[in-house]
């Protein structure tokens, strides 16, 4: 007898001998996983449904991961309300995936069975243009979301609201190096702290900078603990009020500036930032003023996403100053890692409230009541052991 897989996943199965062959053809697109899946606009408010989904059909590239644990991000709730763009449902969202690889394609060398690993909000890209192959493939053209995008061979791709994903091997990254941090610290850090991380990397926080960092949930509290691990000289949270100031200065935040509740806040802080990163997604947000915090030459990076168009600012306060105004999607693979060796050997850990997966409509629930304080992660009980 002999087995070929062939390049669609499809099994085919040779028996007998040259004058007596037979051939047995099985179409290995009817394999199924089980999952959280949302089937309309309801599932944005805690309505998703176990059960069957279809994966992507197994490639040699790919990974089988059994999930143990999943972040909830900002993202999922965007795509199953449709805020983002006309929805595709169904759905199976999460794309900050922790797990045990179960299954490697023969392509795959960098990771074994057994493996824990970890998949961010992307899962592939050409790897063959100037962006990929500067380490920048979150940019690429044919860039693949973890879900809610299409692979190459055509199929969608399901996130990690599951018992299973199946992720192209490029895009599948060890956790073994980061051995310090459990798994439900780790997860979110795969997408809401590599959006973070890179933004501050990328515009010079570090010694002898001051950063600010605009609202304190998910994103922003990921801000100020890297900002400080990376060495910035000072950290401030600016937030519509003082409510999360002691959060703030637990993270290790050096001050707050409450724009609700000091009505002179951007004269008074005028020009005293070298670079913030706004994870406000309003399209009502007092950008004009935020713009004014920068020093000469500062940077504004905006990562919030509003499901709106930006608001407009007044066009002096970037070139009295030489101020600039940009924006950073995710982290690569390479930000990834260096932002996980970062917490590995600093000891920046999320503050993860963890809830079971078998609860996720009670988690996004949760999450809707900004009860989160600061990452909800769901925990595969099915999966889920003391090591990972």
């Amino acid at each position: 007898m002999h087995i070929l897989r062939t390049g669609r996943a499809d099994l085919v199965i040779f028996y007998g001998n040259a004058e007596h062959l037979s051939i047995i053809f099985i179409n290995m697109a009817t394999e199924k996983f089980n999952g959280w899946v949302g089937k309309d606009a309801a599932a944005a408010d805690g309505n998703l449904i176990y059960e069957e989904f279809q994966p992507k059909r197994w490639e040699e590239t790919d990974v089988d991961i059994e999930v143990t644990h999943c972040g909830m991000c900002g993202s999922d709730m965007h795509t199953l309300s449709g805020g983002w763009h006309k929805p595709t449902y169904p759905y199976v969202v999460g794309h900050e995936i922790v797990g045990r690889v179960v299954r490697v394609g023969s392509k795959v060398s960098h990771v074994k069975v057994g493996d824990r690993v970890g998949v961010g909000a992307q899962s592939d890209a050409c790897l063959e243009c100037d962006l990929c192959k500067n380490g920048n493939e979150t940019y690429c053209d044919h860039f693949v979301q973890t879900y809610d995008g299409i692979h190459k061979n055509g199929d969608r791709s399901m996130g990690g609201y599951a018992d299973n994903a199946r992720v192209p091997g490029s895009f599948v990254i060890n956790l073994n190096p980061y051995s310090n941090i459990p798994s439900e610290i780790l997860a979110p850090m795969l997408c809401g702290g590599a959006t973070m991380f890179s933004p501050l990397k990328r515009y010079g926080a570090g010694p002898g900078k001051k950063v600010g960092i605009i609202g304190l949930g998910g994103l922003g509290h990921f801000g100020v603990m890297f900002a400080k691990a990376l060495g910035s000289d000072e950290v401030v949270v600016i937030s519509r009020s003082k409510s999360k100031e002691a959060d703030a200065l637990k993270l290790g935040a050096d001050r707050i500036i409450a724009t609700g509740d000091e009505p002179d806040w951007a004269k008074k802080y005028g020009s005293s930032l070298d670079l913030i990163v706004n994870t406000a997604d309003s399209p009502n947000m007092p950008l004009t003023d935020y713009l004014g915090l920068l020093a000469p030459m500062g940077t504004l990076v905006q990562v919030g996403a509003p499901e709106g168009n930006m608001p407009g600012f007044n066009g002096f306060k970037l070139l009295s100053k030489n101020r600039n105004l940009t924006g950073t999607a995710i982290g690569s693979r390479g930000e990834i890692r260096e932002m996980l060796q970062l917490a590995n050997d600093r000891g920046v850990k999320t503050w993860a409230n963890p809830f079971p997966m078998s609860k996720v409509n009670d988690a996004i629930k949760a999450f809707h009541r900004s009860e989160g304080r600061y990452r909800i992660v769901l925990v595969n009980e099915k999966n889920a052991s003391a090591n990972l």
